[in-house]
């Protein structure tokens, strides 16, 4: 078996290790926080995930050893740790990120995924598709540079997205000698462009992703800095009030009836809680059919549990034999989404062959259900550079963001985006291809 370089715990970083030796090695439950990196071409978003990765042990020692063999082969004095995540060999030949590479590691204190999207404006939609699901995006700047277009293209799709935290990462400041200025004056121009969008949360860090300052220590280079390195924000920011633990949303996947001998009688319902706690006795309605009953018993793979929150995956078991399939939600009879088929919502277009244009069919995917629909309107498209609403527009291009209205053949059991970003968002589907040609989330539903 692969040797790991060593324990996932950050050299140099007693207080990492001191909370491993508190909690870590105590069978506490830790948290998952989900982020993406953003940002212009070569700003170097693939060289800090791979500086994350190696400086908090996270490599095996062959992926180690094969990057520094292709780095050698390509004529690099350093090992170049971009490799680790431009899988592709179009991306390594490049130089750049095409597809969205998911990485992983943890430290004593909490468990990453990591989504490094590209930035190049002809892949906004995998973008769009990595930070979907996103509690916190890491937006980079190259100091030499500034703020550029790509950079309020990508705090506007986060914005869009409702991604909870932004961390701006002013990189490449050993190539401006860490010049204070410098860091302070494309600060505050981020932070004036991010006060016209919704932006909960916003923190600024400056780092050298090559050589490591301010990612997973403080760097003795930036004295004037007194904030924390990169790690420590992502190891002790606030992720648990971001989800919805009031609207009790669990849209169901599979209807499970074991065929077996030693087990009868038993009819659970799986799939994700979306937002909400259900715990057993809880009295919950099934919709569309408005039929109400309690939760007898929660499975998981591991067995039964007191409780399920988002994003748990789950086996309910009702009190009482009712009819449920595919597609229907549990919810509270006190507290239900409004089965909606008129919808108002923001559209990003994926489709590079066919544009969006009015009266366009097409099939909606809403969490476990599915249907069809229609483009009944285009309200405007939206300049993301500008934030200019172009209400002449009759079409959506490739990777082109509008707000339209569409009608659904069924009523979508939805919520407002801003709400729940789980039942507010949706995907349209080609039927000739079966191609993903747009991501949408709702704005209103009636």
């Amino acid at each position: 078996m692969t040797d790991v370089v060593e324990a996932g715990v950050p050299a140099g970083d007693n207080a990492a290790k001191d909370s491993a030796a508190d909690g870590g090695a105590a069978g506490v439950r830790m948290d998952l926080l989900r982020f993406a990196t953003a940002g212009s071409v070569d700003d170097g978003k693939s060289t800090l995930i791979g500086r994350l990765l190696y400086d908090t042990k996270s490599l095996f020692t062959d992926q180690l050893a094969a990057v520094e063999a292709v780095s050698a082969a390509r004529g690099d004095e350093y090992t170049n740790l971009a490799l680790l995540t431009d899988g592709l060999r179009a991306e390594r030949e490049q130089g750049i990120t095409i597809d969205v590479a998911y990485r992983y590691f943890a430290t004593p204190r909490r468990k990453f995924i990591i989504a490094d999207t590209p930035g190049h404006i002809q892949y906004t939609r995998n973008m769009v598709t990595g930070a979907s699901t996103a509690d916190l995006a890491l937006i980079l700047v190259d100091a030499r540079k500034g703020m550029v277009e790509q950079s309020r293209r990508h705090a506007f799709l986060c914005s869009l997205l409702r991604v909870p935290h932004l961390v701006l990462c002013v990189n490449k400041m050993d190539l401006v000698d860490w010049d204070q200025t410098v860091f302070e004056q494309i600060a505050d121009e981020f932070t004036s462009f991010a006060a016209k969008l919704e932006v909960p949360d916003l923190s600024v860090i400056p780092v050298s992703a090559l050589h490591g300052d301010n990612i997973v220590t403080r760097s003795p280079r930036t004295p004037w800095y007194d904030g924390p390195s990169l790690l420590h924000h992502l190891e002790h920011v606030h992720i648990a009030s971001d989800r919805n633990l009031v609207d009790v949303r669990f849209p169901v996947q599979h209807v499970i009836r074991p065929q077996s001998t030693t087990v009868t009688d038993y009819r659970g319902y799986a799939g994700q809680v979306a937002s909400g706690i259900l715990k057993p006795g809880d009295e919950i309605m099934v919709l569309p059919s408005g039929f109400t009953t309690t939760i007898a018993g929660i499975d998981t793979a591991d067995g039964p549990v007191p409780e399920a929150f988002p994003p748990m995956s789950v086996t309910v078991r009702l009190a009482d034999d009712i009819d449920v399939t595919r597609g229907d939600m549990l919810c509270r009879p006190h507290n239900a989404p409004k089965p909606a088929q008129d919808i108002e919502a923001m559209l990003c277009w994926m489709d590079e062959t066919h544009p969006l244009h009015v009266g366009g069919k097409y099939t909606i995917k809403h969490t476990t259900r599915t249907a069809r629909t229609i483009i009944r309107g285009l309200n405007y498209r939206l300049d993301v550079n500008t934030l200019h609403r172009d209400e002449t527009a009759s079409q959506l291009q490739l990777n082109e963001i509008g707000r339209v209205r569409i009608r659904t053949t069924v009523p979508l059991l939805a919520d407002e985006y801003r709400r729940n970003r789980t039942t507010g968002g949706f995907i349209l589907i080609d039927d000739t291809t079966n191609r993903t040609i747009a991501a949408g989330m709702i704005i209103e539903a009636n």
